[in-house]
This record gives C-alpha cells, sequence and structure tokens, in this order.
C-alpha cells in the first residue's frame, strides 16, 4: 500500500536517455537497466544478467543490423535484445527469454510504467497537452531520496513551508493562500508568495533575482499520486514546471522536474535555464528538510491551509477510490 501499486508512474523523458548508454531506472524495489536505440525505441529489462547477476545497467549497448541495439553484460559479454533473449558462446542460435522486459507505456516523448502491476488508474493527458502547446526546455534535479513516498508527497503539498524551507532561495515573508479546487485525484491550488525587498549588493552577487517578481503567484495542478506541476508567469514567458513522483522502493522515491515553457521573448532561452536553476534549489532543500524530520513524530499542530496535506493522506488512504469527491473550495 505505501508504495499504491497499480498507479501510473513516469518513468523518465526520452530526452534523458542518451541513445545506446544504459541506465538503471528502479520501481517498486526492483531495478531495471533502459537504454534507447538510435531510432529512439526504448527498451527495459530487469538489471540483473541470468548469469552471474552482474548488473547490465554498468555494460554497454551494441548496435544491430536493424539498428536497433542490444545490451551487454559488463562481465562475460553476453547481449540480450528488447526481449531478454541472448545468444550463448559457441551457439549461433537465439535462446528463449531470459529476462521479462518491463512492460512500458510511451506516449510521444514520455515513458510510463505500470511496473507490471494491473492498472488501477489511468494515466493523465495533462503532460501531453502541455507538451503539445509549450517548448520542452529540460530536465534537472533527477535524485532518489531515503524517505517513503507519503512523506514526500505531503512535503509537496505542504503550502506553508515555502517561507522556511525555500526561504533562503526565494526570501517568502509570508503564504496568502487563496483557494483549493479538489477534484478527487486531481485538485488545484491558488497562492501568493509576497518577497522581502532584495538588496543591491544580494542583485549585484546574484542578478538572477532580478527575475523573481516581488509577488510570486503560485498555481499548482496536481495528479495523484506521480505529479505537481507549477504553472507561473513572468514578463518573458509562461513555464510549466512538472515535478515527477516514483516509489523505487519501499523507503526511497525518486524525484525529478521536468520544465516547459511558452516564450515571448528574446531572453526567454536564458529564463529556461535561469528556472532550471532555480527548480534544482528547490528539490535540494526538499530532499534536505525530508533528512531532518523525524518520521514518527506526534503530531500536536495544525496549520491553516493544509488541505493540500488533507487531499493527500485522503487519497492515499482510499487509493486506488476516490472519497469525497468534487468538493470544490471556492
Amino acid at each position: 500500500m505505501s508504495m499504491l501499486l497499480g498507479a501510473p508512474w513516469l518513468l523518465g523523458h526520452k530526452s534523458m536517455l542518451q541513445v545506446n548508454q544504459p541506465r538503471k531506472i528502479s520501481l517498486y524495489g526492483a531495478d531495471y537497466v533502459m537504454w534507447k536505440d538510435v531510432k529512439g525505441e526504448i527498451n527495459a529489462l530487469p538489471n540483473v544478467c541470468p548469469h552471474m547477476g552482474a548488473m547490465l545497467s554498468e555494460g554497454w549497448c551494441e548496435v544491430t543490423e536493424d539498428k536497433s541495439s542490444v545490451v551487454v553484460c559488463p562481465f562475460h559479454a553476453l547481449e540480450f535484445d528488447r526481449e531478454g533473449c541472448t545468444i550463448l558462446p559457441g551457439s549461433k542460435k537465439k535462446t528463449l527469454p531470459q529476462l521479462k522486459p518491463l512492460e512500458l507505456i510511451i506516449q510521444g516523448n514520455f515513458i510510463w510504467s505500470y511496473g507490471g502491476i494491473e492498472a488501477k488508474i489511468p494515466i493523465p493527458n495533462i503532460l501531453n497537452k502541455i507538451a503539445s502547446k509549450y517548448d520542452f526546455v529540460g530536465h534537472i534535479a533527477d535524485i532518489s531520496v531515503e524517505t517513503q513516498l507519503l512523506p514526500m508527497l505531503l512535503n509537496m503539498h505542504d503550502y506553508n513551508h515555502q517561507n522556511g524551507t525555500h526561504r533562503p532561495l526565494f526570501k517568502i515573508k509570508e503564504i496568502l493562500f487563496e483557494k483549493f479546487i479538489d477534484n478527487g485525484h486531481e485538485s488545484h491550488a491558488f497562492y501568493n508568495m509576497p518577497k522581502a525587498p532584495v538588496s543591491l549588493a544580494e542583485k549585484i552577487k546574484k542578478p538572477d533575482l532580478l527575475l523573481i517578481p516581488k509577488v510570486i503567484k503560485a498555481h499548482l495542478e496536481n495528479h495523484f499520486p506521480h505529479l505537481v506541476i507549477f504553472h507561473g508567469e513572468t514578463a518573458f514567458g509562461k513555464i510549466a514546471q512538472c515535478h515527477l513522483f516514483v516509489p523505487e522502493s519501499e523507503n526511497k522515491t525518486r524525484t525529478y522536474i521536468l520544465m516547459f515553457g511558452e516564450s515571448n521573448s528574446p531572453i526567454s532561452k536564458f529564463v529556461g535555464k535561469t528556472a532550471l536553476e532555480f527548480a534544482k534549489v528547490v528539490v535540494e532543500q526538499d530532499a534536505d528538510i525530508l533528512g531532518k524530520i523525524y518520521p514518527n513524530s506526534q503530531h500536536k499542530i495544525k496549520l491553516n491551509n493544509e488541505v493540500g496535506m488533507d487531499w493527500v493522506r485522503r487519497n492515499f488512504e482510499s487509493f486506488p477510490e476516490v472519497v469525497e469527491p468534487n468538493l470544490s473550495k471556492e
């Protein structure tokens, strides 16, 4: 239950895979090797070689005659195709599948998987809509955090922590909460965050701060349990900052960011890169604070505007069912 079996998880964007370079991906306590061939096709197998247990992700890829590729074990150079078959030394005959491929659902550049578990909720279409409207800026902050999925999600939906955890970055003074719209596994939070004044010395030392408005207007679009989208707008264009979550194991959760933007200025490319760097710091600060929380402590205080955390807890406890749907609060 703690890893929400049957939910879809976005394992990555195709841009996160370099051609014919194996990468380890973890989901539900299992490790996989994933690789992309020159045709852009994505493959994924269990990461353990069935011969002597070497990590296939530490090997390399070989291109085949049809321009696809196989992953090669770093120990004895056994080659495994996308079906998990190999050819043993001294034999010219392909074996039966020795490894069961991880089931992937490819939507454009998005790589989804249910981890071999029967689907309990559908894949949301929101990322496809964003990709069709905005330009892809890049990905950043792909890290694994020593925490269970629930604390990670609670932190991301804790609208009161911005002026604590992220105070050093954004100098946020307070949270002015406006409304929360609850649509079951989808929700929207709207709030404003006034900034403390930035001194001239600080502007000279870090001119990127000039890109942050005096009042940060936040619209968070949430899709339980895997996605939070920060919709932002500046004088130079719009951004959709997508935070993804993947339960790698019972006590380890992966998170990363995909950034999309709609430009209306020649310097939008620079702004996009700056936004990526800000996003990286945000993730690092969140990961840091998650390592400084006593997970089993008794919570005696409840702050205002914890509605997002309540939304997470309710959906987590009732998954995959939705209880109290359509409780719009405007």
